[in-house]
């Protein structure tokens, strides 16, 4: 291993150790927060509000897991850190987030518009490229 390898190693574990530490504390805060909301606060769950605040905290960690299982996957694979795949599955899960915390009546149509153009490229984009993986798989056979 070269030196820059052997340093990008180093990186990426203390990234995945970092990372663990906040999905951890950002867990422990949901939970907290859901049984605020839910028991405490006693909100009704299907309150377009309660929905959004709960299911945008849900999308964030889930945005957080899969950095981090992209991280730990170039630890361990010995792949490269950037990957096309990973960053659009991302991109499009940050997407989601965004139109599932949206306000409608309060957004403009044209940010709604560009937000889910947005998230159909990307979605277009991830197929894309699972399509010229799948094929290229498929020839190595």
């Amino acid at each position: 291993m070269h030196f820059y390898e052997k340093f990008e190693h180093i990186v990426s574990i203390a990234l995945t150790v970092i990372i663990s530490i906040v999905i951890i504390i950002a867990f422990l805060r949901l939970i907290v927060d859901v049984y605020n909301l839910l028991i405490v606060l006693a909100l009704n769950p299907i309150e377009h509000s309660v929905f959004q605040t709960i299911f945008g905290m849900i999308m964030t960690l889930l945005i957080a897991l899969e950095f981090k299982h992209s991280i730990l996957q170039s630890i361990f694979r010995r792949a490269s850190i950037v990957q096309v795949r990973t960053v659009m599955l991302i991109a499009i899960l940050a997407l989601a987030r965004k139109l599932i915390i949206l306000d409608v009546k309060t957004e403009s149509p044209a940010i709604i518009a560009a937000l889910s153009g947005a998230l159909l490229v990307a979605g277009i984009v991830f197929w894309l490229i699972k399509e010229r993986e799948d094929s290229a798989r498929y020839k190595n056979r």
